[in-house]
């Protein structure tokens, strides 16, 4: 284990984008920003959309991300996101995910309502049917 470095993969459902050692991530869970350097105690948080940052050296990376998990175990940090784009500066990535990953999540949202919604009449219509028969 390596206490200078750690290894940092961030993944999607379609492969992985990142895979490097890293001196530092800062990234954004629900309750605010938060830093991991390698000492830190290992660590569990539920991404929201937002930056991603990660520094080798002193060159700093930047990422936007849509929601996911990120799990830091001794050197080893993983971040499972649904979306992962890279870009050269804050400003362009701010956009992307103020336009691009909120949108998605309230489309998604918008869709799990829908789906709720056709259960429940199923449900009805289903009981109905039974109410009849009996």
């Amino acid at each position: 284990m390596s206490w200078n470095k750690m290894i940092l993969n961030i993944l999607t459902p379609e492969k992985k984008v990142v895979s490097k050692s890293v001196d530092k991530i800062i990234a954004e869970a629900a309750n605010g920003s938060f830093c991991l350097e390698p000492r830190h105690v290992d660590f569990l948080a539920e991404l929201v959309p937002g930056i991603l940052s990660y520094w080798v050296d002193d060159t700093e990376y930047l990422w936007a991300v849509n929601s996911g998990i990120l799990v830091k175990k001794d050197d080893q940090v993983m971040a499972s996101v649904r979306h992962a784009i890279q870009g050269e500066n804050l400003d362009e990535l701010e956009s992307v995910v103020s336009e691009e990953f909120r949108v998605l999540d309230q489309k998604e949202k918008e869709t799990q309502i829908a789906l709720e919604k056709l259960e429940a009449d199923f449900i009805r219509r289903f009981v109905e049917l039974q109410k009849g028969k009996g």
